[in-house]
């Protein structure tokens, strides 16, 4: 019966063509750009959005800290800010510590 089915012999493969090297590098390309996007962009916007706030500090802001004092600014120095946080009570503070910036009348509110 081996008469009627013809033998079937396989190919020699054709010469692999050369990956394009741009083709290899472009999901490292894809990732940097999402991490960009993703990460690196908006934290230098707000770091650039601190820096503007704190630039703009004036006697008679009131202030939220980063460790959580609410306070009106009495004094500003080169690198420190001296805040009431209630009546006779002065603190002396590093201006990076100052995290927002208050509505006007919100610690008589409070």
């Amino acid at each position: 019966m081996d008469f009627l089915i013809s033998n079937a012999y396989a190919q020699a493969a054709a010469p692999a063509a050369a990956p394009n090297p741009l083709m290899s590098f472009l999901p490292l390309v894809i990732l940097f750009g999402v991490f960009y996007f993703m990460l690196i962009r908006p934290q230098m916007k707000r770091a650039k959005e601190q820096r503007a706030m704190i630039s703009a500090l004036a006697k008679g802001d009131e202030v939220l800290t980063s460790g959580g004092l609410l306070g009106r600014i009495e004094d500003i120095a080169e690198q420190f800010v001296t805040l009431e946080v209630a009546p006779n009570v002065v603190v002396k503070l590093q201006k990076q510590a100052i995290s927002a910036v208050l509505p006007k009348g919100t610690l008589k509110s409070a």
